[in-house]
Parts: structure tokens; C-alpha cells; sequence
């Protein structure tokens, strides 16, 4: 049977073919896992399934892998093993880092300082803490999604404990200078171990090069980079403490307890074992890619980037579309097989425009109309091709339907 879109008020019909390909290109929200990771979970699931924390030979093999996949992250971002913390993805390890940092310091400070583009598990983190009684400072961007780091120079204050500013934006695609202001926290703190510095870096994994070992805390996640949803870490610079989020077991120093979810584990070693293999050259396609996808969007009326021309990671491209909103343009694409997103997926669902867009300069209207296009080391030219003819299609229709 053909799909069929009506004309809203009953006034004719248009009719597109049911036989259509899958095109995912949604992968900010989630990546399809590689098939080595999933070889790898399986054998920890039915093969690996004792507790790590149990003395006997099935407990000792359940250590041993996640002692490997500890190293497999570590040897990613140039960290000792030690310094990996895993957690159940990007959220908690965002959480802990944050409210850990702050609770374990609250006597040596009270202000934090974020960017008004952070991730929510971030921005609902300090605020939870300025509800606690610090003081939060949110720093503005600039029509390019970019923190100035003169910004955060000007901020900082004698009592900041935490600068948290993210590598990657995960709607535009934004990289901030994170090296710079890594500088600018070193410089303030001077001999003294505050303030330090924590970044998100949940996007950058794999796209855009990052120097973990400058930075305190730094958030990770597994399924951005086509390993399993449910596993991420939190690598911690040594000498930094954190007060723990949970409480009731020494697994993880007690700074995450809890029984290690060892197959999620396991799958987070093996995606990053898989990007250390591919080094620079998954970056570089995906580069390719989106600079054709650009060259073909440039060919649809009305349609405007609101990713920044320079300065972007290589796999995210924000639109938007005069006229069309852009929950509707994501069902209507779905109806040709091409998945897209207006946004983050953690509010997908929220009516409200985008935070980060309105940050940015966007009107309501502008960032109701923008739609998220992200690429993964496995989307092909052939994909990009496809999905820029429907896109042309899809708002020309939505055009006349309006």
C-alpha cells in the first residue's frame, strides 16, 4: 500500500511510494551500535555474567572485562585507567560530576559557572545547586552558539569551586574553546586545586579532538559513538574529590557504587577500541559528507544554517525552514524513511522552542522551524543524496499544504 499525507481540510491528497530505504540520520541522539560491540555484550551476557565484586572465577572474568574496557576508554582519551568512572550514560556522569564537585568543595566556595547552551543534565544540575544555595552565573553565547572565553575570565571570582562549559554543542554542533579556557580556570587557580574545570564532551568523542588530561572532569557516553545506551564515564583528574550521588556499596572507590553494569561495559571498551583504530579518518568522512549536504541544501528556498559556518564538529548540521515547522518536517521525512530530529532528544517532546537556539538569537518562530541532521561514520553519499531530494520535496509539499 502507497503512504498517503492529506491535505489538511480534505482538499486533495499526495501519495509517496511505501517501498522507501532507511536513512538514519539521527545520530547525535543515538548511534546503531557496531556490530563488534554487540559480539562483545554477548559475550559478556552469556559467557561473562558473574558479579565483579564476587571472589570465585566467574566474578574474577566479570572484573577482568571491565578492567579491559576501563583501559580500552582510558587508552581513548589518554588517561590512566584509574581516572575512568563509569556510569549508566552522559546524564549521570554530567550529575556526578557537577553536584559531586560542588557538595565535596562547598566549604572551600559557593558560585558555579555554566553557558546557557549546555546540555539540561548540566543546566538542571547547577541549578539544583543554586537551589541549595550557590551561586550560579550563565554565560550568554554569541549567533554562532560560541562562549567567549573572556567571559568566563571576567566570571570567575574568588569563591567559583566550577566552570563547566561543553565540547561539542549537541544541537548546532558548536566546539568551543575548551583549551583556552582550561588555561583561563589553571590561571585563576594558581597553586590551589579550585577552581576546576568540567566539560561535557558527550559530542566531541570520536569527531573532534580533545585533550582530556587538561581538563577535571570530562563526561563520555557510549551510544553517541555506536556503543550500547546505558553505560558512560567520567574520567576524574587525580587528587580531584566528589561527593557521591549514590550510596551503598565501595565499587568504583565508592565514588559510583554499585554492581558495574558489565556487558554495557564491556560494549564502551569495544566502541572505543573501534575509534582508536579508525583514528582521524572517521572525522574526515564525515566532513565530506556534510559539506555536500550543505552544497545541496544551499538549492532548497528558504532555508537557512543555523550550524555556524566555522568552527562546527562534522557530523551535526542545523537548518531551519521558512514557513515549515519542524516537527512536522520530521514526520513528513519519516514518511520517505529518513529519520531526523528537531533537537536534542531528551526534549523532543517539549513544545517549547530550543534553548540553545533562542541563546543563540533565534526567534520562537526560527527555532520552532530548525531541524537537527546528524551523521555517523556509517552514513554513506548515497544517504545524503537521498535524504537532499526528499528534504527538497518534503518542503515543497509542506508548502503547499500550509
Amino acid at each position: 500500500m502507497p503512504r498517503v499525507l492529506r491535505r489538511s481540510g480534505g482538499g486533495g491528497t499526495i501519495t509517496l511510494m511505501s517501498t522507501v530505504r532507511e536513512i538514519y540520520l539521527d545520530n547525535a541522539a543515538t548511534t546503531r551500535p557496531d556490530p563488534a560491540v554487540v559480539a562483545a555484550m554477548t559475550s559478556a551476557l552469556t559467557e561473562g555474567y558473574g558479579n565483579p565484586s564476587s571472589i570465585h572465577g566467574k566474578g574474577v572474568e566479570a572484573e577482568r572485562r571491565v578492567a579491559e574496557a576501563r583501559a580500552q576508554v582510558a587508552a581513548l582519551l589518554g588517561v590512566p585507567p584509574a581516572a575512568v568512572l563509569f556510569t549508566s550514560g552522559g546524564t549521570e556522569a554530567n550529575n556526578l560530576a557537577i553536584k559531586g564537585a560542588a557538595r565535596a568543595y562547598r566549604n572551600r566556595g559557593r558560585h558555579l559557572i555554566g553557558t546557557a547552551v549546555e546540555h539540561s543534565s548540566v543546566l538542571e544540575a547547577l541549578r539544583t545547586l543554586e537551589a541549595e544555595g550557590f551561586a550560579l552565573t550563565v554565560l550568554p553565547v554569541d549567533r554562532g552558539g560560541r562562549i567567549d572565553p573572556d567571559e568566563v575570565r571576567r566570571a570567575l571570582r574568588p569563591d567559583t569551586l566550577l566552570v563547566s562549559v561543553m565540547a561539542v554543542n549537541n544541537e548546532v554542533g558548536t566546539v568551543q574553546p575548551v583549551a583556552e579556557i582550561a588555561r583561563i580556570v589553571r590561571d585563576a587557580r594558581g597553586g590551589a586545586r579550585l577552581p576546576l574545570f568540567h566539560v561535557d564532551a558527550v559530542q566531541a568523542l570520536g569527531r573532534v579532538p580533545i585533550s582530556a588530561a587538561e581538563i577535571d572532569l570530562l563526561t563520555v557516553s557510549a551510544h553517541k559513538v555506536h556503543g550500547p545506551k546505558g553505560a558512560g564515564a567520567l574520567v576524574v583528574r587525580e587528587g580531584v574529590r566528589l561527593e557521591p550521588l549514590l550510596h551503598g556499596g565501595e565499587q568504583q572507590r565508592g565514588v559510583r557504587p554499585g554492581t558495574e553494569n558489565v556487558p554495557g561495559i564491556v560494549g564502551f571498551g569495544q566502541a572505543a577500541a573501534r575509534l582508536r583504530e579508525e583514528g582521524p579518518a572517521a572525522a574526515a568522512h564525515l566532513q565530506r559528507l556534510r559539506a555536500r549536504l550543505v552544497e545541496r541544501l544551499g538549492d532548497i528556498a528558504g532555508l537557512a544554517i543555523n550550524t555556524p559556518a566555522e568552527g562546527a564538529a562534522p557530523h551535526i548540521l542545523n537548518v531551519r525552514l521558512a514557513g515549515v515547522r519542524g516537527e512536522t518536517l520530521v514526520h513528513r521525512l519519516e514518511m520517505e524513511g529518513i529519520y531526523v530530529s528537531t533537537g536534542s532528544a531528551c526534549h523532543s517532546r517539549d513544545p517549547r522552542p530550543s534553548h540553545v537556539l533562542v541563546a543563540m538569537g533565534l526567534s520562537r518562530e526560527e527555532a520552532l522551524s530548525s531541524i537537527r541532521i546528524s551523521l555517523a561514520r556509517t552514513t554513506t553519499l548515497e544517504e545524503i543524496e537521498a535524504a537532499a531530494d526528499a528534504l527538497a520535496r518534503a518542503v515543497a509539499d509542506l508548502r503547499v499544504l500550509v
